[in-house]
């Protein structure tokens, strides 16, 4: 959760500004079920009459209801109404006014309404009769109003204004106002108010969805920014740690979740608990009496929820495993569809697929299983609170508690307090699964590559290119053994430096330690006498042209990965390039030439083109240092001697190093080091090590015959 916020933190004024809009949309919701119960209760039961005090009053009701007020009663009385043409008008008063006149006045207005009711059951005129004492009509009233005031404390003050309201409408009737009128009126006002807070809602929802979005957006543009700028620093190991199918899934998913949660935070999270403590005040203020069945209700939810949760909350946390698993045999599939095919192994494969593919289907199937069975429940729970909500308030309504419109108030309100509720406990699925994905991706951010630069590391100028590998030592992460052991040698400028050895000797790492993809464990690597490890990783690497053993192109065209280590570089340089690579014969077939297009991965060029236009694309650095992992291994022989001699002529200031299996192409370097299960058996030019390697001799002898070599056959 707290990686959560963390990552919304960017963009706190915007959650700020978001929350202000909840509240808002907050309390619109919860007016809304309040204009609905005044609608039930003041405009249908009670006629549009919202105060105990009528509009206009005749001169004799007028003084009936004096004579049944205490002093304090009779002088808020009097100072709010004045006399016109024989009758009382109210003043212009405000609803704080007027709601405190009503509290003021409840127990008389109720009073004079069981007069009149009295009075009307018995066929007598409405007035107070003049024959009874006056002494006895003051017990009279004494009496009645201690009996109004305790209907009031016993029944409420909701139901007790109900009478006193109809009695208000009695007396306006008598003024001689319309009271179908005031009704229509007020039902009128009443909708138009729940029309203007429904829309504001709507507004304020729609662009609390809109910033939630932007949010939640700008959080998954960050989150991949960090990742994959994390990632494209990583070394080698780090790489291998994670795996490439586990990193894209990071990438990929596990910031769509994050992204989506966090858009449901700003838009469920914050919005419940305002909702939640809303729709609570609102309750006590009903004065239903029947917060111990939202209580109930909600106790049911959350531990229905909790169930769910603890059943589904492992499967959550597997899942991710499985969809890198899927993603992993997916890419493998694809990646090496030629050699699939080529093996016949279809069938084998979409096993293997099929069996990732059903264990993750499995477990995804069972925890929507069981979220499915989460709404059926909660709406069980819903409505159930509902019936039993119904069922308690009819039975106050009867005793005359509370009224049909509460009722209908209280339902909502609960149904907004436990909605809320629901809305968190949802979340507190969601969440973990999110959590999960959060941990995954901090995983990679706090993961620090093993080669950075030092602090201290400064800018650094190649000028003569001289490297030397000075008792070199190297082991990959958590082996056991050294891959390379004292590997000691110097390759300078203008010279052609070989590596050879059997497959697995460690000549591609020897090469990688160069550019830093690797660390050395023990001794040094220097170029110019400096330790590549003290110069900048910028620096070091834009002198170095490297030529993987497996070519690697971009989508793009053949111009733009041809300029992919140096941008601004002209048509006449990477044309030059090309035509020392041997590229052009093929460039210049194509209609389009150096602006023709190039698939992703190079998969519309053959294995061939793709190692011409890869070292074509290292040549047009013009670094001070050339490395060739087994970059000729793809050309045929007669190729390979023109791209070696064109290359000799032409870079022939910069320091080459090749690293090679076939022996006619490294037969002229001016060094060849001859490698065996990491360590170096051999160093020399090609005579001399026919001479006294025995490891290069037995490699020679694989693939040349001896008149090829220049060696007399030796018995067997």
């Amino acid at each position: 959760m707290g990686k959560l916020f963390k990552n919304m933190a960017p963009y706190w004024k915007t959650v700020v500004v978001v929350f202000c809009l909840l509240v808002v949309q907050a309390y619109c919701d919860l007016a809304l079920p309040q204009y609905t119960s005044d609608i039930i209760d003041v405009g249908i039961i009670n006629g549009g009459v919202e105060h105990v005090l009528p509009q206009k009053i005749t001169e004799e009701s007028y003084r009936m209801v004096t004579m049944l007020m205490n002093e304090e009663e009779k002088n808020a009385w009097e100072n709010s109404y004045e006399k016109t043409d024989g009758l009382y008008s109210l003043k212009e008063l405000s609803d704080e006014e007027l709601g405190d006149l009503d509290d003021k006045l409840l127990v008389p207005m109720v009073l004079a309404y069981e007069i009149h009711e009295n009075m009307e059951a018995a066929g007598a005129e409405t007035g107070m009769p003049e024959e009874i004492p006056y002494e006895q009509m003051g017990e009279m009233i004494e009496q009645a109003r201690g009996s109004v005031e305790g209907m009031v404390e016993t029944t409420g003050k909701s139901t007790v204004k109900s009478m006193a309201l109809q009695y208000t409408a009695l007396c306006n009737r008598e003024a001689g106002l319309d009271g179908d009128a005031m009704q229509i009126s007020y039902l009128i006002r009443s909708g138009l108010k729940m029309l203007g807070i429904a829309l504001l809602m709507g507004a304020v929802t729609v662009l609390v969805g809109l910033l939630a979005s932007r949010v939640g957006a700008g959080v998954g543009r960050d989150l991949r920014e960090k990742v994959f700028g994390k990632v494209i620093r990583f070394s080698n190991a780090e790489i291998d740690k994670f795996s490439t199918a586990s990193l894209i899934t990071r990438s990929t998913n596990d910031i769509q979740q994050v992204q989506m949660v966090s858009t449901m935070l700003l838009r469920m999270v914050l919005f419940a608990p305002i909702m939640g403590v809303g729709g609570i005040i609102k309750v006590i203020g009903t004065g239903a009496g029947m917060g111990w069945v939202i209580a109930l209700a909600v106790i049911v939810l959350i531990g229905f929820v909790m169930l769910l949760v603890s059943v589904t909350m492992p499967k959550f946390k597997v899942m991710q495993t499985l969809v890198d698993r899927v993603n992993l045999v997916s890419r493998e599939i694809l990646t090496g569809l030629s050699v699939i095919r080529a093996f016949g192994r279809e069938k084998r494969e979409e096993e293997r697929f099929d069996e990732a593919n059903k264990e993750l289907t499995k477990t995804q199937l069972f925890t929507n299983r069981m979220m499915s069975v989460m709404m059926p429940g909660m709406m069980i729970i819903m409505n159930g609170t509902a019936i039993l909500i119904t069922w308690v308030a009819a039975k106050k309504i009867d005793m005359g508690t509370i009224q049909v419109g509460a009722m209908t108030a209280f339902i909502t309100y609960a149904m907004q307090i436990v909605m809320s509720f629901l809305m968190l406990t949802m979340m507190s699925i969601m969440l973990p699964r999110a959590g999960v994905a959060a941990d995954r991706i901090d995983e990679v951010l706090k993961t620090e590559s093993t080669i950075e630069d030092k602090e201290d590391a400064k800018d650094f100028e190649i000028k003569s290119g001289v490297v030397r590998y000075d008792h070199v030592y190297f082991a990959y992460p958590n082996a056991r053994e050294d891959v390379l052991s004292d590997i000691d040698f110097v390759a300078k400028p203008g010279e052609v430096t070989a590596i050879i050895g059997s497959t697995g000797c460690g000549k591609s790492t020897l090469v990688n330690l160069l550019p830093r993809f690797y660390d050395v464990r023990k001794g040094a690597i220097t170029i110019d006498g400096t330790d590549i490890r003290d110069m900048r990783m910028k620096d070091l690497r834009e002198n170095i042209g490297f030529v993987p053993q497996k070519g690697v192109l971009f989508s793009g065209t053949i111009a733009s990965n041809l300029r992919f280590g140096k941008h601004d570089a002209s048509e006449e340089e990477i044309k030059e390039a090309a035509e020392i690579a041997q590229a052009m014969e093929f460039i210049e077939e194509k209609k389009e030439r150096f602006d023709s297009p190039i698939a992703q991965g190079g998969s519309n060029v053959s294995g061939g083109q793709k190692q011409r236009l890869a070292i074509a694309r290292a040549i047009v650095k013009r670094p001070r240092i050339l490395v060739f992992d087994d970059s000729f291994s793809a050309l045929d022989m007669k190729t390979d001697a023109v791209l070696r001699k064109a290359l000799m002529e032409k870079v022939k200031d910069s320091t080459l190093l090749i690293v090679a299996q076939r022996i006619s192409t490294i037969i002229h370097a001016d060094r060849i080091l001859v490698l065996d299960e990491g360590r170096i058996v051999g160093m020399g030019t090609h005579e001399e090590l026919l001479k006294n390697c025995e490891v290069y001799e037995q490699i020679a002898r694989s693939q040349l015959s001896a008149k090829e070599l220049g060696l007399e056959e030796k018995e067997a």
